[in-house]
């Protein structure tokens, strides 16, 4: 007799939209997804890579059991066998070289787990190792600083209130591509396009006409890096023409005169020549921001990773205070996720640099090394060099400036695990391969991406399908990696010790642990949080309150309402107030004033981004590479004319670090001397093992970047406005 067919509930764990996915599931598979009409946030909105997750879950070539290195080969194994060879490879390296010996890399994919949220900072501070490196530092971290900075906290970061505002300033990202990042905005094309049904505005600048921008009801190019300039002359503008008014704001603001005073050389007229915006559209900007009712402005990956991405990221807040639209309907606002508590108004405040690394020097931020000296620390001999390597949800090999660099390093390690579902350009250098179960397998949270939402909502998903006996769950994945590093052993309790932890936890607050719900330690360990979180019930203070069990009985999500005014509670600056001219970013500033002018005649390249794809995680899934082909290099049609590049042909790119080649396409949507190509590519290397990606390999464009570029204030790499040639490729 045939499965009956059943529907069940998830969250799309793919990007930062958090959509709400109805699975309709026969046995052990997933036969069809559609969006979730009733979902409380992103009601029924799905996009290719959502609908994808059914082939995703069935992807022939993703792990099902453990990898080990055999005779430089990596076979199949058993759990036991794969956590034998991790402790023996780890504790080895540890015993006699110290905690530092081992380096831990977290990827993206962490932060869109329940199991990474949990427990990755666990095996942060097990490890208790100086060399831990994220990919934070290759994408958002100049937004943790400058807030940091800023508020105090490096996680209260303001997000545009898009379903009140009436003008928004989007610079340097695609979200009709996106769908939003550092911003959780699920169908974020139809909300701007109901913001411009309502009579208001969206204005997007960046080097690239993106999909956004074609939708704007203006869109200005500028180049690429220079978002710094063009906001630093909008930030001089509104104090030239009396337009700062952070109203309310006031009363929580230090330091407006010294920002007055550090904008004063940076007229629009001296910032036209460096970013290419000429003056009357840098003074309308910033006119059209302060004179709008309501307004916000956003930047994400464009104005992140650069070489001023802490300035630029402060820049956009500046001006969201100046112009009075911090915190209120409409304009950026606070967050506030239903697993975190409110806040005293004040608080120790932000720092960095309490630790540098051992080659360059470079300081730590957040509780981590910048990912581009990863590769010093493993190649560089002497005390402390980095001798094994535990990736998990990572491909630093293929997502760090100066990839080959790194590829040649990651072969000369003493040992390496990876935490990986796939043999990708990093794991296929692995000695173990701890693979995760599918999405499906796993109950879903979004402990992170709730902290960016553009309305507060909560949703449990337990796992659609249940967990086969020869996959573990990622959750106890992790924890047996944090026993060995803590020195119980793989083969400990980790649901005891973890059940433990929550005791004490309870104790400290006079709760009863045994109140607290859910089937493993993970579970519990939300309830514990939601309950005691901004809308919890309090182990039944507040009968209405948020907990696990009643996110449980709302499977399409509980709707804790709009965004709503946090100032001052959310500070955690040792003032109480907002520290609007942070000295390390105001001598930053003061430097910029004799920045050189960008050499005309110099090509640069940028990324973009593809609604099929994000990052190097589904190139394998046969419905997100189908039709054109994704990974090419964007060429203005001023400039393929003059440098004999046709549309379909193949181009030569090179930088200071490398050499790819691609195809070319010809576009009039991209600002001459400006050349575009995706990240997250390149899978045509020896040991892969993703057979529908090396068939549409692309071209790694990491192989250009320069892993000696980066944002000083925080660490992150530069990946965009690298410096490059580009010519023909001549046919070998």
């Amino acid at each position: 007799m045939a499965d009956q067919t059943r529907t069940a509930y998830t969250t799309c764990p793919l990007c930062e939209a958090t959509c709400g996915l109805e699975l309709s599931v026969s046995g052990d598979r997933i036969m069809r997804v559609r969006g979730d009409a009733d979902d409380v946030l992103s009601h029924g909105f799905i996009c290719p890579k959502g609908a994808s997750l059914g082939e995703l879950d069935a992807d022939r070539d993703r792990l099902r059991t453990p990898r080990i290195r055999r005779d430089g080969k990596l076979v199949p194994a058993t759990w036991d066998e794969a956590f034998d060879a991790v402790e023996a490879g780890l504790t080895g390296v540890i015993d006699a070289h110290g905690r530092d010996a081992v380096a831990l890399y977290l990827g993206n994919p962490n932060v869109h787990t329940l199991a990474g949220n949990l427990y990755a900072g666990l095996l942060r501070k097990v490890l208790g190792s100086r060399n831990v490196y994220t990919a934070s530092t290759l994408d958002q971290m100049p937004k943790h600083v400058s807030c940091g900075y800023l508020f105090g906290g490096p996680f209260a970061i303001p997000v545009p209130d898009i379903d009140r505002t009436e003008f928004l300033l989007i610079l340097g990202a695609d979200p009709y591509s996106s769908n939003g990042s550092l911003w959780t905005v699920p169908d974020a094309p139809g909300r701007l396009k109901a913001l411009q049904a309502r009579g208001g505005r969206f204005v997007v600048v960046d080097p690239r006409r993106s999909r956004t921008a074609r939708a704007a009801d203006r869109y200005v190019p500028i180049r690429p890096g220079t978002d710094v300039f063009l906001l630093l002359g909008m930030v001089h503008e509104l104090f030239a023409a009396d337009l700062a008014k952070p109203g309310r704001l006031a009363e929580h603001l230090t330091g407006l005169d010294e920002v007055r005073a550090l904008v004063t050389p940076f007229t629009p007229e001296a910032m036209a020549v460096r970013c290419g915006v000429d003056a009357a559209t840098i003074r309308e900007l910033a006119r059209a921001l302060a004179t709008a009712g309501r307004a916000a402005v956003y930047g994400r990956i464009g104005t992140t990773t650069v070489a001023y991405g802490t300035v630029t990221s402060w820049l956009i807040d500046v001006l969201n205070i100046l112009t009075g639209n911090l915190d209120r309907a409409g304009g950026a606002m606070f967050p506030l996720p239903a697993h975190t508590r409110r806040g005293k108004g004040s608080g120790p405040g932000f720092t960095t640099g309490r630790w540098r690394s051992r080659v360059r020097g470079l300081p730590e931020v957040l509780g981590e090394l910048p990912a581009v000296t990863l590769v010093d620390e493993i190649a560089t001999p002497g005390e402390g060099q980095v001798r094994a390597l535990v990736t998990v949800a990572g491909n630093p090999a293929s997502s760090v400036p100066n990839a080959d660099r790194l590829a040649r390093a990651l072969a000369t390690l003493d040992f390496m695990v990876s935490v990986d579902p796939y043999v990708n350009e990093t794991s296929r250098h692995a000695d173990v391969i701890l693979p995760p179960p599918p999405p499906s397998r796993s109950a879903h949270y979004d402990l992170a991406f709730y902290g960016f939402a553009v309305r507060n909502v909560a949703n449990f998903s337990p796992p659609p399908l249940p967990l086969p006996a020869d996959l573990r769950d990622e959750c106890e994945i992790l924890l047996r990696l944090a026993a060995v590093f803590a020195g119980l052993g793989w083969r400990a309790d980790v649901e005891a010790w973890q059940d433990g932890e929550l005791r004490k936890a309870c104790e400290q607050i006079g709760a009863d642990p045994a109140l607290l719900t859910g089937d493993t330690a993970a579970e519990r360990a939300l309830d514990l949080r939601l309950r005691t979180g901004a809308y919890g019930d309090g182990f039944g203070r507040v009968p209405d309150g948020l907990s696990l069990a009643k996110l449980r009985a709302n499977p399409h999500g509980v709707d804790l309402g709009p965004l709503t005014p946090r100032l001052p509670e959310i500070l955690r600056t040792p003032s109480g107030r907002i520290e609007l001219c942070p000295q390390p970013i105001a001598d930053a500033v003061g430097a910029l004033a004799d920045a050189p002018v960008p050499a005309a005649d110099e090509f640069v390249v940028v990324g973009r981004r593809h609604l099929r794809s994000n990052n190097s995680w589904m190139h394998n899934v046969p419905a997100l590479v189908k039709g054109r082909e994704l990974c090419t290099v964007v060429v203005s049609r001023t400039d393929a004319e003059r440098l004999g590049l046709v549309d379909g042909g193949t181009a030569r790119v090179t930088s200071r670090v490398g050499r790819v080649e691609l195809t070319v396409e010809v576009s009039d949507d991209i600002a001459p001397g400006v050349v575009s190509i995706p990240h997250g590519w390149g899978h045509d290397l020896p040991g892969v093992e993703l057979s529908v990606a090396s068939r549409t390999a692309g071209a790694n464009v990491n192989r250009l970047h320069d892993d000696l570029r980066l944002d000083p204030l925080s660490g992150t790499a530069v990946l965009n406005g690298t410096p490059v040639t580009i010519e023909v490729a001549e046919p070998v």
